[in-house]
């Protein structure tokens, strides 16, 4: 994408990947909007960084998504990239009851807030000179992490899609481009300054880089062999991660 002038809409700007990712295309001079769901987060990115917009979103409510879908059009009419970042990640345990109110809430909000946002913008970004959607999936796309089995789910079909929509977008001027993040050390489970976790700023430095080319998905070196195609070997290397993770498990 070009990472110069454009007018950029991010969810989940309050805090973590989103506010980092705010900050920086501001500091490139784009005009950055970002969305949540308090209005205090939102005003303190804002008064640290003069000139960043917030918007006030629940990214679960459809009637908001659509709301807000509309103050955009009409208060950023050169709105011309999407990115997708809010998510949330609660653990579960598929092999016992999850809670369904949980379960609908991560649907809610990993899946499906990002499709209806996408709908409802895409015939505007579709009219711009040149515009890009982002998805933020997660390396647990492609490798599901079982003790988060629901948010992994969402993040696998969040990937499909943008597949999909990459190529229903193809003679567009909509380009579609995937973050596929590591373990960050964010607040998403717990900022615990874990060794195995890469810091914000390092992952920033290298997705930032990454999204000024047109690779359609965007991921750092340190994941290549988790995001590597495991074909038939797929069982065993799913049970490993999660094994190694047993033995030696996330801070929560």
């Amino acid at each position: 994408m070009k990472m110069t002038g454009n007018t950029i809409f991010i969810t989940g700007g309050t805090s973590g990947i989103g506010r980092a990712l705010a900050e920086a295309f501001h500091k490139l001079g784009n005009k950055v909007i970002i969305a949540g769901r308090r209005k205090a987060l939102l005003d303190e990115v804002s008064a640290a960084n003069p000139g960043i917009d917030g918007i006030e979103l629940n990214i679960a409510d459809a009637a908001d998504i659509e709301r807000v879908a509309t103050k955009l059009i009409s208060e950023y009419p050169k709105l011309n990239v999407l990115i997708n970042n809010a998510g949330i990640m609660p653990f579960d345990d598929p092999a016992g009851k999850i809670d369904d109110s949980v379960l609908q809430k991560i649907i809610e909000t990993n899946l499906l807030g990002p499709i209806r946002l996408t709908s409802a913008l895409v015939d505007h970004l579709k009219a711009q000179p040149d515009a890009t959607i982002i998805h933020n999936t997660s390396v647990l796309a492609f490798v599901p992490l079982a003790g988060n089995a629901v948010y992994s789910s969402t993040k696998a079909a969040l990937h499909s899609y943008s597949l999909s929509q990459r190529f229903a977008l193809r003679d567009t001027n909509v380009k579609v481009q995937e973050i596929a993040p590591p373990w960050v050390d964010t607040d998403l489970v717990k900022k615990s300054g874990d060794p195995r976790a890469m810091p914000l700023d390092v992952f920033i430095e290298k997705t930032m880089a990454g999204l000024a080319t047109e690779a359609p998905e965007v991921f750092v070196e340190e994941i290549t062999a988790l995001r590597d195609n495991p074909g038939l070997k797929e069982h065993q290397l799913v049970h490993d991660f999660n094994a190694a993770l047993v033995a030696d498990p996330i801070p929560v």
